[in-house]
């Protein structure tokens, strides 16, 4: 997308580590090449936004093979998000446990744990929390999907791929947020990935983003950040 803004509202998935990660498994470490992108503007539900590390040390996004990473301590702190480093299984965990009231699922599996009252809005994509008339395409599989509630409101970040052109999936979105009574609308919508950020005042906020997946030029990838206010 040229000459795009990203607006970013808990982009939590594939992001880096920041804070007290203790000791890594290195057998499993990988020496890339990527750049620090100093220019990305970062906004968290609508407000200007800069992580920070240890000590209040600025943190800047990275760029990877056409795909950015975020630290996700700094991200999930400021949506008030739960992360924990299990150093002895080099495991990251985001977001509250099933036990008290959240459900986490990642992978390819594209489901929450089954659960009364689940929406079902693509084969390959199960959310409890999601509106229940909100858009994916048929052949929507998710490849993350993190679901909880904090302070009572619910929160959602789901990741998921599909064969559709961006432009479709793009031009989906914006025809179904023009039927809502939004405050905030705006939208950034070309053949190579878009961009939509809405809100309805003291409803929800949501910000979806498409790009070409980065591991399968066959397919686009689509991050939806939807939550309660």
């Amino acid at each position: 997308m040229k000459s795009k803004k990203w607006l970013i509202a808990a982009g939590v998935f594939g992001m880096v580590l920041t804070g007290s990660a203790g000791v890594y498994a290195g057998t499993q470490l990988e020496t890339i090449k990527a750049y620090l992108n100093h220019g990305l503007a970062i906004e968290v539900n609508g407000q200007k936004f800069t992580p920070t590390g240890d000590q209040g040390k600025k943190l800047a996004p990275i760029t990877y093979q056409g795909s950015t990473y975020l630290p996700v301590r700094s991200i999930a702190d400021a949506l008030k998000t739960e992360v924990k480093y299990d150093s002895q299984n080099n495991k990251v965990s985001i977001g509250s446990s099933s036990s008290s009231g959240g459900s986490t699922s990642t992978g390819n599996s594209g489901s929450t744990s089954p659960s009364t009252g689940t929406n079902t809005q693509a084969a390959g994509v199960k959310s409890k929390y999601l509106p229940a008339d909100f858009p994916l395409p048929k052949d929507a599989k998710a490849t993350s999907l993190i679901e909880n509630i904090m302070d009572g409101d619910k929160k959602v970040v789901l990741t998921y791929t599909t064969k559709e052109t961006l432009l479709t999936v793009g031009t989906s979105y914006k025809d179904y947020y023009q039927t809502k009574n939004l405050s905030q609308n705006t939208q950034d919508i070309q053949a190579d990935g878009f961009s939509i950020v809405g809100r309805e005042d003291g409803k929800y906020a949501v910000t979806i983003t498409g790009s070409v997946s980065a591991t399968n030029k066959d397919l686009n990838e689509i991050t939806v950040v939807w939550g309660e206010e």
